[in-house]
């Protein structure tokens, strides 16, 4: 602990400092936060604000995250809808860091040093490390005032929200019916009813159609989409383009190999540092020299630091800097390291460095062992050489010409393709490309541009050139474009009501009667389909629907209802419900309250969120 109080009022709290956060399960946040107030505000809350940059760095990780779930299809998101998130979230935290300092919930500077300084990163055999501390924040930048003030902060929150996370509170009876629900098995009896001869006699007029359209209009939107041409050049046509590699190509390949290998050997760096904690700047230099001198005349490095050296680390482990890096110390010291015949003293922000370093050699493969890699790099570049200048050169020609069909005509086997109804969601091989969308989806497209696009890479290699020729917007359709729609579904549900007529006796006696007196007297041609739980994904959903939403029947009867698939009818009956609540292992049930427990603990703190905003003032 006084190693980590040190460290904090000493030469470290100098260095600039990474706030690193425990996890915190709070409305998505996980952790953005400012320095302060600053002219760049996104929102007030209550006089506190929330900055631009706050808001878009929780954004964009925000859109990461998306982004991963649409296989980084960037095209697929709703970019309103994160910014709000991310706002929203930011707000909520805001206001919860608020109440808190209300209700007086904070750590002492006491249990904040005790926290870090017992952190498993920070640590070296079970004991706080200051060097370790040092080599994970040195290069970042928060104060050590910011430590603290952040992780008060960070606590503060967790200790707020899980007030309600960690004490929701749910009753045996909501968990039991939960269980019965998850548990619930239904033996079920379709019949399928053919619509076809149904749709036969059915007509539709003009005007029902018209007062259809009218009534269901959200029924029949459309999202945007567009009708497109375009003409693929594939990567793999010029995979022949060179077939040999002269013995100079090769040889000059091998060198710039052999230089890379010995650019990324690190050297072995050796340093004693003398802190200027308690002294002088003379008196720490005078320190450092005598450290120096006594290496020069014979003395081994390991052993004077262990004399002189108040780095522990590398004190302990004959001087050496484990895991070096340019860019740590700084440029002094890094150019001391370049001077590894020397034995250099050096001043940084940290204090004075006695340094010594030993270039590491390269094991470098040989140039028979290496020639067959090589020349095949080279054969690859040469062929992707001459496909970029090939799709250069055709680049011009169609963008001058603002036509396609240039590259059908001057490359043999190239084919101008079209595809109409182009969407956002469409599963093409070309078009659906991530590079592709953006090119068919944007407001000059919305705006009338027809133009041919520049090439366009495509994820395999291949290059792609697109014109969009028509751009249907998204909305509701006008009655002449979903005319055929509307037709189409009138006359599916007059059959399916025509169908349901038909059988709409039998239907009524399933209430009364036994099913087996009900299905002896109508020709219904029920199939036993077996028992299915909710969810499970083995039912069509308006069947599953259907069939979970009848009443459990009595002992003989069923409980019978309808569900309409396209062109079919189909009767859904189910003769037994039995709840399997015994068979339901204890761990099963244990996590299934759980579950319980924390949606209703997450509804309560978004309600208590909620709640606070609504008291709040927001600017």
């Amino acid at each position: 602990m006084e190693a980590f109080r040190k460290v904090i009022k000493g030469w470290l709290g100098k260095v600039l400092l990474v706030l690193f956060l425990l996890p915190l399960a709070l409305v998505g946040i996980e952790g953005y936060f400012s320095g302060g107030k600053t002219e760049d505000t996104a929102q007030l809350i209550n006089g506190d604000a929330i900055s631009k940059k706050e808001l878009e760095a929780l954004t964009a990780s925000f859109k990461e995250q998306y982004l991963s779930y649409v296989n980084g299809d960037e095209t697929l998101l709703n970019q309103t809808f994160i910014e709000n998130k991310a706002l929203d979230s930011l707000v909520a935290r805001t206001l919860l860091l608020q109440q808190a300092e209300k209700l007086g919930i904070a750590l002492s500077d006491a249990q904040i040093e005790q926290m870090v300084a017992q952190q498993p990163n920070f640590q070296e055999n079970g004991q706080f490390s200051e060097t370790l501390y040092a080599n994970y924040l040195r290069s970042v930048g928060m104060t050590s005032q910011s430590l603290i003030t952040n992780l008060r902060q960070d606590h503060a929150l967790k200790m707020l929200s899980n007030s309600f996370l960690q004490h929701a509170l749910v009753s045996q009876k909501d968990i039991q019916q939960i269980v019965n629900l998850q548990t619930e098995q239904r033996t079920l009896h379709l019949a399928s009813i053919p619509l076809d001869e149904y749709k036969k006699a059915v007509q539709v007029s003009d005007q029902e159609a018209t007062e259809y359209y009218n009534a269901h209009k959200n029924a029949f939107k459309q999202v945007a989409s567009v009708d497109v041409d375009y003409v693929v050049l594939a990567q793999a046509s010029f995979a022949q383009a060179a077939s040999t590699v002269a013995e100079a190509e090769l040889q000059a390949a091998y060198d710039k190999f052999v230089a890379s290998q010995q650019a990324n050997v690190t050297p072995i760096v050796k340093h004693i540092l003398v802190t200027l904690e308690g002294r002088t700047e003379e008196e720490a230099k005078a320190r450092a020299t005598a450290a120096q001198t006594e290496i020069q005349q014979g003395a081994t490095f390991a052993a004077t630091a262990a004399k002189y050296s108040e780095d522990p680390d590398s004190k302990a482990k004959g001087g050496v800097i484990e895991g070096y890096a340019k860019g740590v110390f700084g440029d002094e010291f890094d150019q001391a390291v370049t001077k590894a015949s020397q034995v250099a003293l050096v001043k940084t922000q940290y204090g004075f460095h006695v340094i010594e370093a030993q270039a590491a050699t390269a094991n470098v493969a040989s140039f028979a062992s290496e020639k067959p890699r090589l020349e095949a790099e080279i054969l690859k570049t040469k062929a992707a050489n001459a496909f970029s200048d090939r799709v250069n050169a055709l680049n011009e020609l169609v963008v001058s010409s603002d036509a396609l069909d240039v590259v059908s005509q001057e490359v043999k086997g190239a084919q101008v393709q079209t595809v109409k109804a182009v969407t956002l969601n469409t599963q093409h091989p070309v078009l659906s490309d991530a590079s592709v969308k953006p090119k068919l989806f944007n407001h000059d497209v919305e705006n009338g541009d027809r133009n041919v696009s520049s090439s366009l890479q495509l994820a395999n290699g291949d290059v792609v050139w697109v014109k969009v020729r028509d751009y249907h917007a998204a909305g509701v359709q006008t009655l002449a474009e979903a005319m055929p729609r509307v037709k189409a579904t009138l006359i599916e549900k007059k059959a399916a009501a025509a169908a349901t007529a038909k059988i709409q006796a039998a239907l009524n006696e399933f209430k009364t009667q036994p099913a087996a007196q009900v299905r002896a007297k109508h020709a219904i041609n029920f199939v036993d389909a077996g028992s299915f739980a909710r969810s499970q994904g083995l039912l069509k959903r308006d069947v599953e629907r259907a069939a979970f939403s009848v009443g459990a029947p009595k002992e003989g009867h069923w409980s019978v209802t309808t569900a309409t698939l396209p062109n079919e009818l189909i009767v859904v009956a189910v003769s037994k419900v039995q709840k399997n609540t015994e068979n339901l292992p204890a761990e099963a049930v244990t996590q299934l309250a759980s579950l319980y427990e924390n949606l209703r603990a997450e509804q309560e703190l978004d309600d208590y969120t909620r709640y606070l905003k609504s008291q709040a003032k927001i600017k």
